[in-house]
């Protein structure tokens, strides 16, 4: 469709020129750049907007919920390097989508949150419009930037400078406010086609420091332990070959974090994922590619990381503030991450020592200890379920379909599976990131399946699932080949807590026993499938990915199997003051 309104009466006062206005310059402007798909929720003011966009050629995808369509655009853009788009409505539909827009900032996804707004000279004055908020000055400490756009002819302009901000540098995400009087402003066609903006490499490479790269290939070169870590940011860059060129060419044993696994096989031969706690304690040298000494390393320090001071770190990132952020960088490379990778393999040489065999041995005994040991376990065949037994069931699953993508979210669901399902190929395996949020998991699935046409399996927590559940419609709607499994274990971390006052409210972490979330996707017209045992389980999920039919298993799981906030419960501080019942003496 053209970018033209048929506006009789304005063409006729303009002379019969041909005629555009806000909603098709914007839409023109995401086409020109590229932005074949929308997220988001229908309503005053961009309803027009969004069926327009359907009418011009870009699938809008509808979500139940904002927040929801926000990780959707968030995964999207972490799948293609390509911005994310999600499109709400004002006020409290921009509200909800902030919480997927932050996370993206965080995580470094990229992602544009544009929101209709109410009109500056009303909102300034605070005369009480329609959903009135100044969203602009609510979004900016959200977000890597915020723009707002008052003029028909600076449209073009507004998403341009969204588009470069969201994919330059780190990547992130990007809030462009859009006020409905803007959308119904007309100008010529040709004054709007001259205004838009295709964007010219918005995210150029970057390229190392050669002093920068002689200095991390000296102290790697030095390492009796060498270590290498994996991060999301390498699987963001799209630089496979490269980084499989370094590991093997380097020798080094690798530690994938979640959102990395599958850059290399979980079960390449130096994989270091089943040997963990030993790699991060005892190697000497440790290079990361894209990955971040947050909480999630222990920020580089502690018990995790053995004797204070027993470790050296080179870094590879794009954005020079993260060097030093918790532990000294012995040999900071600022670039991205292909260009830097790239620059250490020519360095190398074809001549690079392999790591002490004392080294790489030890890591290898420890693995193939820790996988035997974890093996009978996830052999389990019992009803009801633990989360082993159930995880052993999906990571055959996975193992039979490599190119699936996994979706991941929960406490215990989450925090085992990391460890327990092997990924064979890059960015198949998605979860909740650095701050671990809850309710990613139906839109992650979404949007992984419209961008990359794979099956997917959604696995979460009934904790986890119930903050983004109700898009099975969504995913009924799209007819999507979307599997969801939820570990059905009554609660939150367990199904066994009760009141401790005695009373007749259930404990603050227990659900409906026993609930029947397949049916929610019946409801619908998926499928749904109730198990009890791996087998079972085994064989719902097959079937349903066989046939990709939208489709939920409810997984019954033990509810005293859990156990609370996963791995992290000591992240939950723990009451140190016993109060006596009655009155405080």
């Amino acid at each position: 469709m053209s970018a033209t309104v048929h506006n009789v009466e304005a063409q006729a006062a303009a002379g019969e020129q041909e005629l555009t206005d806000g909603f098709h310059l914007v839409i023109d402007a995401l086409k020109l750049n590229g932005i074949a798909t929308i997220y988001g929720v229908p309503g005053i003011p961009i309803t027009d907007l969004g069926r327009m966009a359907q009418e011009a050629g870009i699938r809008v995808i509808s979500l139940r919920h904002e927040q929801n369509a926000g990780n959707a655009a968030a995964i999207a853009g972490f799948l293609t390097k390509k911005p994310g788009v999600c499109l709400t409505v004002s006020a409290p539909g921009f509200l909800n989508g902030l919480t997927a827009l932050a996370n993206a900032t965080t995580n470094c996804f990229p992602m544009i949150l544009i929101s209709g707004s109410s009109e500056r000279e009303v909102v300034d004055l605070q005369q009480g419009d329609y959903e009135e908020m100044d969203q602009l000055a609510i979004a900016k400490p959200l977000c890597k930037a915020a723009f707002r756009v008052l003029h028909a002819a600076d449209i073009g302009i507004g998403v341009a400078r969204a588009i470069r901000a969201a994919v330059s540098g780190r990547p992130g995400g990007v809030y462009l406010d859009l006020p409905a009087k803007l959308l119904s402003q007309v100008m010529t066609a040709e004054a709007g086609r001259k205004s838009l903006v295709s964007v010219i490499d918005p995210a150029p490479a970057q390229i190392p420091a050669p002093a920068a790269v002689r200095r991390a290939l000296d102290v790697l070169k030095g390492a009796k332990r060498p270590l290498i870590i994996l991060g999301k940011g390498a699987a963001y860059a799209q630089a496979d070959e490269e980084i499989r060129a370094l590991v093997e060419r380097s020798g080094i044993p690798f530690l994938p974090m979640s959102m990395a696994k599958g850059l290399l096989p979980d079960t390449h031969p130096l994989c270091a994922g089943a040997a963990r706690s030993t790699a991060l304690k005892d190697s000497d040298v440790v290079m990361l590619i894209g990955a971040r000494l947050n909480w999630l390393l222990s920020h580089g320090k502690g018990k995790t990381w053995g004797e204070p001071g027993s470790k050296r770190f080179i870094q590879i990132d794009i954005e020079p503030k993260e060097m030093d952020s918790n532990v000294e960088i012995a040999a900071p490379v600022v670039g991205d991450i292909g260009s830097c990778v790239s620059a250490l393999i020519e360095g190398m040489g074809g001549n690079w020592p392999a790591p002490p065999a004392d080294w790489t041995n030890a890591v290898k005994t420890k693995k193939d200890e820790n996988i035997a040991k974890m093996a009978p376990r996830l052999m389990k065949n019992t009803a009801p379920m633990d989360f082993h037994g159930a995880l052993g069931a999906l990571r055959a699953v996975i193992k039979e379909r490599p190119e699936a993508i996994l979706v991941n979210e929960g406490a215990n669901t989450l925090d085992l599976a990391r460890g327990v399902i092997d990924m064979y190929r890059p960015r198949k395996r998605l979860d909740v990131g650095t701050w671990g949020v809850m309710g990613i998991g139906m839109g992650f699935a979404i949007a992984a399946a419209i961008e990359t046409g794979k099956p997917v399996l959604a696995v979460a927590g009934d904790s986890a699932f119930g903050f983004s559940g109700m898009e099975v419609e969504t995913i009924c709607r799209y007819k999507l080949p979307v599997c969801v499994v939820v570990f059905n274990n009554n609660g939150i971390y367990r199904g066994t807590d009760v009141n401790p006052s005695g009373g007749t409210d259930p404990a603050t972490t227990a659900f409906v026993k026993d609930a029947r979330y397949d049916r929610m996707m019946e409801a619908f017209g998926g499928a749904g499938a109730h198990v009890t045992t791996p087998d079972e389980l085994k064989r719902a999920v097959d079937a349903a990915m066989d046939s990709g039919r939208p489709t939920l298993v409810n997984a019954v799981i033990d509810p005293a199997a859990g156990s609370e906030s996963g791995r992290i419960g000591n992240l939950n501080p723990q009451s140190v003051v016993k109060k006596k019942q009655g009155s405080m003496q």
